[in-house]
């Protein structure tokens, strides 16, 4: 699980880890060893309440939020359409992943009754959100909404 502390990417250049804040997870960087390009984060990101906090409240991008549990069906067909969003969107959105079974707090918090669950965050507020199974195209129309 990614926490605050532990938000790096690694240089492909010279292999260096990179911490990267919360307000800079969807830009392009430089390696602090070598200067090499870092390009955005591309994949889902699971957090803690910790780092769910400080992504969606420092974010410069919208944030999409994906609710889910092991045991949940719908939400491991679902996962592929979320990693996807992440790719094809990596730069102008962040993707963050929710366990409600390790993170209760934050599930009930936002009251997910039900499981898959969307929402997307812009500028710190909850801008919407989504229950059930959803393709990557209805995601990626959603996020691009709330940019």
């Amino acid at each position: 699980m990614l926490t605050l502390s532990d938000m790096i990417r690694r240089c492909a250049a010279c292999g260096r880890d990179n911490r990267v804040p919360a307000r800079h997870l969807a830009d392009r960087g430089r390696c602090g060893a070598c200067k090499a390009e870092l390009p955005p984060i591309a994949e889902p990101i699971d957090v803690d309440a910790a780092a769910f906090d400080e992504i969606t409240r420092e974010a410069r991008v919208p944030v999409l939020v994906d609710y889910w549990a092991k045991w949940c069906a719908p939400c491991r067909i679902v996962a592929p359409e979320v990693a996807r969003v992440a790719r094809e969107l990596a730069g102008r959105a962040v993707v963050l992943k929710v366990n409600t079974e390790t993170q209760p707090e934050l599930a009930s918090r936002y009251n997910v009754q039900a499981i898959p669950l969307f929402q997307v965050f812009s500028k710190g507020r909850r801008v919407g959100e989504q229950a059930g199974a959803v393709d990557h195209r209805a995601l990626r129309r959603w996020l691009e909404q709330a940019a």
